[in-house]
């Protein structure tokens, strides 16, 4: 099999997202680490427009962008598939992950705001996390049913990171009692094997997100 390397960071999430899918898969791979602050030219090579982790690369050639390599992989790997078989439902999942990847910013605002602007983050995400719960999870296990697939994937960071943002921003968004379907897909999550043994460590994760939220908070109007 041709030689497949990943570069990450060990506290994206996005970086996260394509160690759980490899290992699903079964896929052997080298993880590098990258400084997301400090970038090397390996990045700046096998990412030119973006300059930023993950990126795949695959008998030499890099991908990147954590959605893109999603696809890539369920493709190139079609073994322990992470897509549903019908068409529709394969449709539902993608427009899940969509969904995902344009409010996760808005989902994790209370992070770098305060006051009332921490306030009216809040409700913008405790009201993007009732639609998810509502119309994308539902009454399944998992958001494709009964087994973990690439949108459980996509969100996995709700399951671990969220939690920390929150205790790092003094605020509780992701309440057992408001979303008690998105606690136990989060339960559920947890308990899956390759998740399981692959979290970043939570106090190292803790120490990283205090200092970003400080120095987002000290930038001047931050909150207008």
């Amino acid at each position: 099999m041709a030689e497949v390397k990943l570069l990450g960071f060990w506290a994206s999430p996005f970086s996260d997202r394509v160690i759980w899918a490899l290992k699903l898969k079964g896929i052997n791979y080298e993880y590098v680490e990258e400084d997301p602050y400090n970038k090397t030219q390996l990045i700046l090579q096998h990412n030119p427009v973006h300059k930023k982790v993950p990126v795949l690369i695959h008998a030499g050639k890099p991908i990147a962008e954590s959605s893109m390599i999603l696809e890539y992989i369920e493709e190139t790997w079609p073994q322990n598939p992470l897509l549903p078989q019908g068409a529709y439902e394969r449709a539902m999942a993608r427009f899940w992950i969509k969904f995902g990847e344009e409010k996760m910013a808005t989902i994790c605002a209370v992070l770098r705001t305060s006051g009332a602007e921490q306030e009216r983050a809040i409700k913008e995400a405790m009201e993007l996390l009732k639609i998810l719960e509502e119309q994308g999870l539902g009454d399944k296990k998992f958001f494709g049913g009964d087994a973990i697939g690439l949108a459980d994937i996509a969100f996995g960071w709700l399951a671990y990171l969220y939690g920390v943002i929150e205790e790092v921003a003094g605020v509780k968004v992701l309440d057992a009692n408001r979303l008690p379907r998105l606690h136990a897909w989060i339960d559920n999550l947890k308990e899956v094997p390759v998740i399981k043994e692959n979290l970043p460590d939570r106090q190292k994760l803790l120490g990283h997100l205090k200092r970003r939220r400080e120095t987002h908070l000290a930038l001047p109007n931050c909150n207008n």
